[in-house]
């Protein structure tokens, strides 16, 4: 199912049709015997944007990573999730009509966004101070990297731009560089995931601290002329920060399958819960380990 451009929020159900959770749920039976349950511990229900505008290439993925999303928040309680194809909401600028406003939301999502996204100066620098300033959360998926290449902020808050994937989708081998951040403690030191990934540009390792990447000695180099690093360094998710705000950025997602797959889910998963601050994580860069060189 692709997404139309236009507007609009997912109802619930098209959401659990378009993706089943895997998180757990809790499920409790009771009697007239039974004393009452306790009362759960409340929880501040936090506020996620989800954008999936694409002005480029569109993924078939997206729907399935906008409803991971939905579902994740809906299951946990942990978020609520509004999702658009436009990029209306990414202001603080008062919109009437009971729509929210960036002043509404603790994280934005960019879905595999492509291209030059719908907007204006004004809704770039409320964009980057709600990051950079109020110390909200951003996570990127995907084409997040492969967005706003005539915006340089975007691509210093997001830390870097898309160039070329130079095995396209391939049974990529990936080193596990953090094994103590929430997002891939769940991953082995090393494992293979079926997938597209991305080679940064005007990327560097000792601004962000790279958590998973590709093994460069696992790689085929021949005759691939879209290899345009020469220090192989393909960094496959990582965390930063940007003034305030925290930042994440993964290459996983780009089939629809991914979605399907509780490794990824649980990356994504964790690191929203990262970005809205209700889990610790470094964003301290690190050297290159000894056996990736």
């Amino acid at each position: 199912m692709r997404i139309a451009r236009r507007s609009f929020i997912f109802s619930c159900g098209l959401l659990a049709a378009l993706a089943s959770t895997q998180l757990p749920r809790a499920c409790a039976q009771t009697s007239p015997d039974m004393p009452p349950a306790p009362r759960a511990k409340q929880v501040h229900m936090k506020h996620v944007l989800v954008i999936g505008q694409t002005k480029g290439f569109e993924h078939d993925s997206i729907p399935d990573a906008m409803a991971a999303v939905y579902n994740m928040g809906k299951e946990t309680g942990l978020w609520d999730t509004v999702i658009r194809t436009d990029t209306e909401l990414l202001t603080k600028k008062d919109l009437g009509r009971n729509a929210r406003n960036l002043g509404y939301f603790d994280v934005v999502v960019f879905a595999s966004t492509t291209g030059e996204l719908d907007l204006d100066d004004a809704q770039k620098k409320d964009f980057l101070s709600f990051v950079h300033d109020d110390g909200k959360g951003f996570v990127g998926i995907h084409a997040a990297l492969d967005t706003n290449y005539k915006w340089p902020e975007y691509g210093e808050m997001i830390g870097g731009w898309f160039d070329q994937h130079p095995w396209m989708t391939f049974n990529a081998p990936i080193i596990n560089e953090a094994a103590d951040f929430p997002a891939v403690r769940h991953f082995p030191k090393s494992f293979v995931k079926y997938d597209e990934i991305y080679q940064p540009k005007e990327w560097s390792r000792d601004k962000v601290n790279v958590l998973l990447s590709l093994d460069p000695n696992k790689l085929n180099y021949a005759n691939n002329d879209r290899v345009h690093r020469t220090d192989h360094d393909f960094a496959v998710a990582w965390s930063k920060m940007y003034g305030k705000g925290r930042v994440f950025y993964s290459t996983l997602g780009h089939t629809e399958e991914s979605w399907n797959d509780p490794d990824v889910r649980k990356m994504y998963f964790e690191a929203i819960k990262w970005a809205l601050f209700m889990t610790y994580g470094s964003t301290d860069s690190h050297p290159r380990p000894a056996a990736a060189q």
